[in-house]
């Protein structure tokens, strides 16, 4: 005897490229999708299928996307929307929130964010999480490897950590800059723990308004507040037997991390307005692109939650710091994404290998990955040139060896041209030159910690004196 089949996923999204990928990673993931390009198609869908798991831009052709929801929330009150929006319309996204939106999403946003959202919203509806379920079933004993191409020294390191915590209950905190894969680091732990069945539930602590996110992590009660007009399950109960990922924890506001430090203590939740806790079995993952030891210095991160949370930390290193590691994930990704988009290229002429060496690469992989998948959808194909490049690359000065001086009677004219990662560069040296070559003095001119710069140094292949 079989179960109910679960009502479909309804998207509802005009722009017919983003309609297919959105379609295309939620099937993969095991979802069936019902698509409509319009209010007026979404409406009818809504109220054909019996769709309880909403997502809807906000954007429409032919209505507005909030009067589109709260007609939704009209006729059926459970119904969960996700909605989607552009970064300049995030005052609409909390608006939607205080109208009883599940969720929502700011363009653009990751794959792992995607399924984690709609992981939420599906548990909250009482159908079976699918996207943590098809995580499962892929994970493979050597996850770590495919989740992070590169061969490097630094990259070794990485994976041999994850490979001797994943399966503890340790917390995990990652650090590093943006773009060098923190989330994917996450997903590995998880991956290759014995709760890789469960689900994996991502929270990014910065893109969420303060006044949202503590209903965001633990959750609220019907009529706990305005806009409040169902219950609605926190990241921290959804992640149960599971692992919660805490992206930019050193974004979270001082009184959430009061909280937080308590669910850790107790492992038990308590939504807005609930009278009775919650136990939970949750495993911790967090990251930040900041120094988390500099935030505490400062007072905006709790000392005694960064000693709770801070017990295997593991270190994702920038790109340029990865040498030969460019060529790798280009290489691959020119492979993925000519197979996606149904053309064929032949690898990279030696002049654009070199070129991509020689980069300094601010947006680490994140910007490789942009450029592979720019190049593949404007090009039909071939051998990669130089010309092919966009043309924001093609005028990047490349960086090699110890960061060029400033002319020193040039002022803020001989910085303007360089990029950011130069100017920082050329600022600490110059610091610790002025200081007799002592870090701590140039760290006390800066307000930074003595910890960063030294592990700058080290990235930079310098030698501190100590």
């Amino acid at each position: 005897m079989t179960g109910p089949v679960p009502s479909p996923l309804l998207l509802i999204e005009d722009t017919p490229s983003l309609q297919m990928v959105y379609r295309s990673v939620l099937q993969t993931a095991g979802h069936t999708v019902q698509a409509a390009s319009n209010a007026a198609e979404g409406m009818r869908l809504f109220q054909e299928t019996g769709a309880v798991t909403v997502l809807l831009d906000l954007m429409l052709p032919d209505r507005d996307g909030l009067a589109v929801m709260r007609e939704m929330l009209a006729l059926r009150p459970e119904t969960r929307v996700i909605v989607i929006t552009a970064n300049a319309s995030i005052n609409r996204a909390v608006e939607a929130m205080r109208a009883g939106a599940h969720d929502f999403l700011v363009k653009p946003f990751d794959e792992v964010r995607f399924l984690g959202a709609v992981a939420n919203a599906s548990g909250a509806t009482g159908t079976l999480p699918k996207p943590a379920q098809k995580r499962a079933v892929t994970a493979e004993p050597d996850v770590v490897a495919e989740v992070f191409i590169g061969s490097s020294a630094a990259m070794r390191r990485v994976q041999t950590t994850i490979r001797s915590v994943a399966g503890s209950m340790a917390t995990v905190f990652i650090t590093g800059e943006s773009g060098t894969g923190k989330e994917l680091c996450a997903v590995a732990v998880h991956a290759g723990s014995p709760r890789a069945g469960g689900p994996f539930i991502a929270l990014n602590c910065g893109a969420i308004p303060q006044d949202l996110l503590e209903s965001e992590v633990f959750g609220h009660m019907k009529g706990s507040f305005t806009g409040a007009i169902s219950d609605k399950q926190g990241a921290a109960a959804a992640a149960d037997g599971g692992t919660l990922f805490l992206d930019e924890i050193c974004e979270m506001a001082p009184a959430l991390q009061t909280k937080l430090l308590r669910f850790l203590q107790t492992s038990t939740v308590q939504p807005v307005g609930a009278v009775r806790p919650r136990k939970v079995n949750v495993r911790i993952v967090c990251a930040t692109n900041r120094d988390p030891a500099e935030a505490v210095r400062r007072g905006e991160f709790r000392e005694d939650l960064y000693y709770r949370l801070f017990v295997v930390p593991v270190h994702m290193p920038a790109l340029r710091d990865r040498g030969e590691d460019v060529v790798e994930i280009a290489e691959i990704a020119l492979e993925r994404f000519a197979r996606e988009e149904g053309r064929q290229f032949d690898g990279f002429d030696p002049e654009v290998l070199d070129l991509f060496r020689r980069l300094s690469w601010p947006g680490n992989v994140r910007q490789v990955l942009n450029v592979i998948r720019n190049i593949v959808v404007l090009h039909p194909g071939g051998r990669v040139t130089l010309a092919m490049l966009p043309d924001s690359l093609q005028r990047a000065e490349p960086v090699t060896g110890a960061a060029p001086k400033p002319d020193a009677t040039g002022g803020l004219d001989s910085l303007i041209g360089r990029s950011m990662a130069e100017i920082e560069r050329l600022v600490i040296e110059e610091t610790i030159a002025r200081n007799g070559g002592s870090v701590p003095k140039a760290a006390r001119v800066l307000e930074l910690s003595p910890s960063t710069i030294y592990r700058k140094l080290e990235g930079w292949g310098l030698k501190p004196q100590l």
